[in-house]
């Protein structure tokens, strides 16, 4: 069954063809072309079917990776979707925005120089193939259970839970404060990494499916808002997965200065434009079209940011980390892109004040040096005295990372456990947190993370949630009997 593998000696690695930087400049389309089949199979075939597959231990979701690239190879792409999906609810956007070099293809066990094997791109072909030939279906029970579960959140974590307890036929309802599903895929991530009509026939799927969707619906106890006493009395078990959206404030002198924003409302206007939303009057300011920008963080956030930036016809876009290439946390990827299409990244530095008199007009920053490691492993910095330094900005954009939002307080409901994080209490093996029936999964619990991890914490979750709806109901019967 290997015959067509192990050819990562004779043919070397390749991604899918990039768009020239140039062109890509232009628009918010996926910068990648997609694989043509003879191509997929070619890369498929440099797998080394090694025995101890690092790159499915490395898999949050514990994919059969070398299965499935087997079977790409072999052109058996039916079975290949097959293997891919049991697994992985949604691996078509896994394909396009896990960050493959820090995890499977980054752990790839091929001798160094021959390079790994192009997981993400094939992943992406199998997927994206089985959608064009009608392979990807809705989710079918085999049975209608009566039982009903209600899912706080339409991201990717509540719509893989949604998947899971629908197939075991429960009556799924999800609620979403926004307009549309998908959470972050839509609003936090630009069209360059992954286009909205992927995730918008997911959700047209599961609607065939029979998972009841209710958007544009708050929980709490605002004007038009579901209250969580009442969310809790609609169903017999609950879910939360609303993702954390509150951004990390930013400070020092001038913090609080017109023209320095937040990543993620300056990244939601970008894509409710490219949506063809009409935003109010105040969101005219997120547009980075002839200003100088300036992106504080290090993260995928963050590219995401300098990357729209330059979309948007900015003058000029500097990116400010406070260490080293060799420490960023973001995708080396999106680094490399980021770099092509313009973004100029300023390695070791930090700010420390705003200037300006009502609205920013420069970043005083300082350089730093790597210390000695911290509590974390991570090497502390420090700054370098006398190396203060300014960029001009008309536009800063805060990348700093995402926290959780008060849910107990929001919810009044003080008896919802939550750490000294903000993120919620669960028992790490059922996901229940400290209310019974209630359960909590993807990043409200391990703060924010990748999608993947959503992904896989969704799965996780609903398997409990069925167990324990399965026990709840025995232990009813025998009150009763």
């Amino acid at each position: 069954m290997t015959t067509k593998m192990l050819k990562f000696v004779s043919v070397p690695q390749k991604q899918p063809q990039k768009r020239t930087a140039a062109e890509r400049r232009t628009d918010f389309d996926e910068i990648y072309d997609d694989f043509k089949p003879e191509q997929a199979t070619e890369q498929a075939s440099r797998c080394s079917q090694c025995g101890v597959p690092f790159c499915s231990v490395h898999c949050p979701l514990g994919n059969n990776i070398p299965d499935w690239l087997m079977l790409t190879a072999q052109g058996r792409l039916e079975e290949a979707y097959g293997v891919s999906s049991a697994t992985n609810t949604f691996p078509e956007i896994c394909g396009r925005i896990c960050p493959q070099d820090r995890l499977c293809e980054g752990s790839c066990v091929i001798e160094p120089g021959f390079e790994s094997v192009t997981i993400g791109a094939v992943e992406r072909f199998v997927t994206d193939t089985a959608f064009e030939n009608g392979r990807v279906k809705p989710v079918s029970p085999l049975r209608e259970r009566a039982e009903s579960v209600g899912i706080v959140g339409a991201g990717p974590a509540g719509l893989a839970a949604a998947d899971q307890l629908r197939a075991q036929g429960y009556q799924v309802h999800v609620y979403d404060r926004y307009d549309r599903v998908g959470g972050l895929l839509v609003y936090g991530i630009p069209g360059f990494k992954l286009e909205k009509h992927i995730v918008a026939r997911r959700h047209e799927l599961l609607v065939e499916g029979g998972v009841v969707f209710h958007l544009g619906q708050g929980i709490g106890n605002g004007p038009g808002e579901l209250s969580f006493a009442e969310l809790r009395g609609r169903h017999n078990a609950l879910l939360i997965a609303t993702g954390v959206y509150k951004s990390r404030a930013i400070g020092g002198p001038g913090a609080g200065l017109a023209g320095i924003e937040k990543a993620l409302d300056y990244l939601t206007a970008s894509n409710r434009r490219s949506l063809g939303d009409v935003l109010p009057d105040e969101a005219q300011a997120l547009d980075a079209a002839g200003k100088n920008v300036v992106v504080l963080g290090g993260g995928d956030t963050a590219m995401d940011c300098v990357r729209t930036a330059i979309r948007q016809g900015a003058k000029s876009v500097r990116c400010l980390y406070r260490r080293d290439r060799a420490n960023m946390p973001g995708s080396t990827r999106e680094v490399k892109n980021a770099e092509e299409e313009g973004v100029q990244f300023e390695w070791l530095a930090a700010p420390e004040a705003f200037l300006g008199d009502t609205h920013v007009t420069g970043v005083r920053a300082s350089r730093m040096k790597l210390g000695l490691p911290d509590a974390s492993g991570r090497q502390s910095v420090e700054p370098l005295e006398g190396s203060s330094f300014t960029l001009e900005a008309d536009l800063v954009i805060a990348a700093l990372g995402f926290d959780p939002e008060p849910l107990p307080q929001l919810w009044d409901e003080p008896a919802l456990a939550a750490s000294r994080w903000g993120t919620l209490k669960v028992d790490q093996k059922s996901f229940m947190t400290s209310l019974p029936g209630v359960f909590a999964a993807g990043d409200i619990v391990r703060g924010a993370s990748l999608v993947v991890w959503a992904i896989k914490d969704g799965r996780e979750a609903a398997q409990s949630i069925h167990e324990w709806i399965k026990a709840d109901a025995m232990a009813r019967t025998a009150e009763q009997g």
